[in-house]
């Protein structure tokens, strides 16, 4: 492999942007069930994009690119009672679908705690071919 990219960088990165995810998706669980008087102010999920990072051919990894807002539109609620409610007595609840975030977020810890498997799994081959030299 190259000197830039090696398996541990790889996986370094890799989990980086898994973190990077995983704090997204709790942001968005812990801003699921808020409200705001318009469409505009209601809070919308984040979402990262990551872009493929590549040192050779055959050899690459992940980074963010950039946290954008999804697509997931906010949906308007009569409330009158919400001391947020417009004129109408409706409020704006948050883009979020929490059973999307809960599943995405099991899949950001699935992939997580494999790259966490991989370093563990090189470091052991890297140990035990220290020993043979011995």
């Amino acid at each position: 492999m190259s000197d830039h990219m090696n398996l541990f960088s790889i996986s370094g990165r890799a989990m980086s942007a898994q973190l990077v995810r995983l704090n997204t998706i709790a942001s968005n669980l812990a801003n699921a069930g808020t409200v705001a008087t318009t469409k505009e102010g209601a809070y919308r999920a984040l979402k990262p994009v990551f872009t493929q990072v590549s040192d050779a051919p055959g050899v690459s990894t992940v980074k963010v690119d950039q946290v954008v807002q999804s697509a997931t539109e906010p949906t308007k609620r009569f409330d009158p009672t919400n001391p947020l409610a417009d004129k109408d007595g409706n409020v704006w609840d948050a883009g979020v679908d929490g059973a999307a975030e809960l599943v995405e977020m099991i899949e950001t810890q699935r992939q997580y705690q494999n790259n966490v498997q991989v370093l563990q799994t090189a470091k052991t081959l890297t140990l035990d071919t220290l020993k043979l030299g011995q």
